[in-house]
């Protein structure tokens, strides 16, 4: 029997699941959480922060809510889960129903203080004490000197041919779009399958060399992979699959000869930004710690005091460390990534991943990793901080 039949006679099976995996899929389009956590007056407000030498906190504004929350929880509760009749299916069906239903808890209370703050936390949790060591090892180190390759020269428009030659290496296509409204210089939507670049920025070689690994070689890798699959949880998203697609992605940026002291440092800030919510900071402390305590230039700090203090406190970059960390030690016992790459899954979730595959219900990815096939990271420093994370 060829792989359309086989899937045609699944589906036929498993009728009850698909139905719930496409119902889910309809809901789950109306809530990507990026989209909304994302203050529409960041250089009004940093140029106000600024002038008033640091003192008073930004006031920031975020978009409207395009969905109705109370109805869409209403919905994910009202899946019949008891129609799935395996039982690590429905597990992982019904693990999948609460995260979403906190990430409209998290979408419906931007802006409001502690409680996006707390809602945030179930999404993502905190850094543990052993993410804060982790972050502190790093710091510890003295800064590298700078290269040509990271001075800040290239422009959006550079930036987009840039991403569309490295782009020729996947078989997908690139669809590019500028944004003033992304806290990072490029992030890819999944929900548009897009990369999104950051009008009025400059970027440097090593960063589009990152940019490229990071979200072209990860992030829509998953996102055409997920595309492909029968079940539309690969493309939506597992529970904590952050923290997985974090560190594959940053792993890339180690493989592909990206990855710099410099940029580990950044991913240790944000742990500690992560951290100083949960001591209470406001933005202005957080900002005072990274600027003045760790001599981080003041754009840079906030910058990362804006990503975890945006909507009222949010701990999502505190996984890109541990993500980095997990994945690294996966890669050190065993080289193929291809399950983590099926969609946009979780590391936690292998084995649910391993029995879909066994039932028919996941098809082998399309697309890979590119960087993964050879290692082309030469900085020693760097395979010594890897290897000694906690």
């Amino acid at each position: 029997m060829g792989p359309e039949r086989e899937l045609t006679e699944n589906k036929k099976i498993h009728r009850d699941l698909f139905e719930i995996d496409r119902q889910l899929d309809r809901l789950v389009k109306k809530i990507e959480l990026l989209s909304y956590v994302n203050p529409l007056n960041t250089e009004k407000e940093k140029h106000r922060f600024f002038a008033s030498k640091y003192a008073e906190n930004p006031q920031f504004r975020y978009p409207k809510l395009k969905f109705d929350p109370y109805k869409l929880h209403q919905l994910f509760f009202s899946q019949p889960l008891e129609r799935i009749e395996n039982d690590a299916i429905r597990k992982l069906y019904q693990d999948i129903i609460y995260y979403y239903s906190n990430m409209v808890q998290c979408i419906e209370t931007i802006g409001a203080g502690k409680d996006f703050y707390y809602n945030s936390l179930r999404v993502y949790g905190s850094p543990t004490e052993r993410d804060v060591q982790n972050a502190r090892f790093i710091l510890h180190y003295s800064n590298e000197p700078d290269s040509m390759d990271m001075e800040k020269v290239f422009s959006p428009e550079e930036a987009k041919a840039y991403f569309e030659d490295f782009a020729k290496q996947y078989d997908f296509p690139l669809n590019i779009k500028f944004s003033t409204h992304i806290a990072a210089d490029a992030m890819v939507s999944n929900v548009s399958q897009a990369l999104l670049i950051k009008k009025n920025t400059r970027f440097s070689k090593n960063q589009l060399l990152t940019l490229a690994h990071h979200e072209i070689g990860v992030h829509l890798v998953t996102t055409y992979n997920g595309q492909l699959q029968p079940l539309r949880i690969f493309s939506n998203g597992l529970p904590n699959n952050v923290e997985t697609q974090e560190g594959l992605a940053v792993l890339s940026e180690y493989m592909g000869g990206a990855l710099t002291l410099k940029r580990l440092k950044e991913l240790a800030y944000r742990v500690l930004a992560s951290d100083s919510l949960i001591k209470g900071y406001s933005f202005a402390d957080t900002f005072d710690m990274i600027h003045n305590q760790y001599k981080l230039n003041r754009n840079d700090a906030f910058s990362i005091t804006l990503r975890a203090h945006r909507g009222g406190g949010f701990t999502k970059d505190r996984l890109y460390l541990s993500g980095l960390r997990k994945i690294y030690k996966r890669y050190r016992k065993e080289s193929s990534m291809d399950n983590l790459l099926t969609g946009k899954v979780s590391i936690e979730y292998e084995e649910a991943i391993k029995a879909l595959y066994q039932m028919g219900l996941a098809k082998k990815i399309t697309h890979r990793n590119l960087a993964y096939q050879q290692n082309l990271n030469t900085n020693k420093t760097l395979d010594f901080i890897l290897h000694n994370l906690k």
